[in-house]
């Protein structure tokens, strides 16, 4: 994004987690450290199933009674209905507030203009009393600003910004390796940590127990990271959900995600990765090559 560009993420749902026990609650069960979640700071974190398995990810936000959840929109339900299963008789509320919020994004110098040249990942302040963060994942995405609905005009306009498609913005994404859209593709397919949600900061190995905590740090202390999510692109023909994408006729990962962008599970330890990393492979009848995130 440019300086004072930004785009209205109308795609993303928000989720309000609030009562006495809000903060116990959520730190057993998702990925990330909640104690580090303050006015000053907002982590990116996860969901598992109890093998490890990804269910979904999202953003948590401190809000003024609890939490704010960031996901997207048409995960809201299915997380609320995970998060109830795990509640039990927790002094816990969990409410889709979609209706009540947007997302919109700003670029990094917007954000140090407004917050004195902060550029730490997560970094959090308010502007025009609504929320703006830095996103955790990578800086490179810039910030997002969590608002009221009724409010989205009135802050693009103070902050001097232009509309521009939300194309642009997950295009970016893409570049950086990190797919935000269609998540639902790998719900319960992969481990939560081939989704890379350990190079993107949602997973804290120092916090203790979470759902799927386990076999999550046994794959990590024990260096059994074989596979991770990584961005292809199409060279020519046309590909499929699940097409296997072979090297030298040994398949080295399948297509997971299709649209907006194409996402494949791709084998990282593995002695011919850097031979065909920019090699062009072969995906049934289409060419197709797996492009390295700096952060590999």
């Amino acid at each position: 994004m440019e300086i004072n560009e930004t785009t209205v993420l109308d795609d993303r749902g928000f989720i309000q987690v609030s009562g006495d026990e809000a903060k116990e609650f959520l730190q057993n069960i998702v990925t990330n450290d909640v104690e580090k979640v303050s006015n000053d700071f907002t982590i990116f974190s996860s969901i598992f199933t109890p093998q490890g398995k990804y269910l979904y990810d999202f953003f948590i936000l401190k809000a003024e009674d609890g939490y704010l959840l960031e996901c997207e929109k048409d995960a809201v339900l299915e997380i609320i209905k995970v998060f109830n299963f795990y509640k039990l008789r927790s002094k816990v509320n969990l409410i889709n507030v979609s209706e009540k919020y947007n997302c919109i994004i700003a670029s990094l110098e917007k954000f140090k203009e407004i917050k004195k040249n902060e550029t730490l990942k997560g970094s959090t302040t308010t502007y025009n009393e609504e929320t703006i963060f830095i996103d955790p994942r990578n800086e490179n995405l810039g910030a997002k600003i969590v608002s009221k609905i009724e409010n989205i005009e009135d802050i693009i306009k103070k902050l001097n910004l232009k509309k521009v498609n939300k194309d642009k913005y997950y295009k970016k994404s893409f570049d950086l390796g990190i797919p935000q859209v269609n998540l639902k593709k790998l719900k319960d397919k992969i481990f939560g940590i081939e989704n890379n949600l350990d190079e993107l900061g949602g997973i804290d190995f120092k916090k203790g127990c979470y759902i799927g905590q386990e076999n999550t740090a046994r794959i990590k202390l024990r260096n059994k990271l074989r596979k991770r999510i990584l961005p292809i692109k199409t060279i020519s023909g046309e590909i499929s959900e699940n097409d296997a994408i072979k090297f030298k006729n040994v398949e080295i990962g399948k297509i997971m995600i299709t649209e907006p962008h194409v996402f494949g599970l791709i084998k990282v330890i593995d002695p011919n990765l850097n031979e065909f990393i920019d090699s062009d492979l072969i995906c049934g009848k289409a060419k197709v090559k797996v492009l390295k995130p700096d952060w590999i």
